[in-house]
């Protein structure tokens, strides 16, 4: 099996206002929106890998998301292009995204671990990690 990940369902509190934060990394990395116009509380992202990420707005949220509460804290994606890391460290601001842990980029998790940590204004973090040789 080369994914074992079938698919990551976030439940957010505004799909419109979440949806273009997570659409503008998504596709940065490589993955392809696929809306289904019928379903307007979701969107979708599918990864080549046959993986897929829904962001869900959900009559059953009961509050604001917290990754510091039990639960999800964060995705960790993989790419392997330290070139486009640097992009995405630049341009994240732009687009609903803030650096987290900035003064030790790109290697606040070791050094042999190249990673930009990013949280949008709903406090989602992405962890985006170049696979090195």
């Amino acid at each position: 099996m080369a994914n074992p990940v079938h698919h990551i369902e976030l439940w957010t509190s505004d799909v419109e206002a979440s949806s273009p934060s997570f659409g503008w990394l998504l596709t940065n990395l490589g993955w392809v929106a696929n809306h289904d116009p019928a379903w307007p509380a979701g969107r979708t992202w599918h990864h080549p890998s046959g993986a897929y990420v829904v962001l869900e707005q959900s009559p059953d949220v009961s509050g604001p998301h917290g990754r510091t509460r039990a639960g999800l804290n964060h995705l960790a994606l993989r790419i392997d292009d330290r070139g486009l890391l640097d992009r995405l460290r630049l341009e994240a601001a732009d687009h609903g995204w803030a650096e987290l842990f900035a003064d030790r980029y790109p290697h606040d998790g070791g050094p042999a671990h190249t990673a930009l940590f990013l949280e949008n204004d709903e406090g989602f973090e992405l962890e985006i990690v170049v696979e090195e040789p």
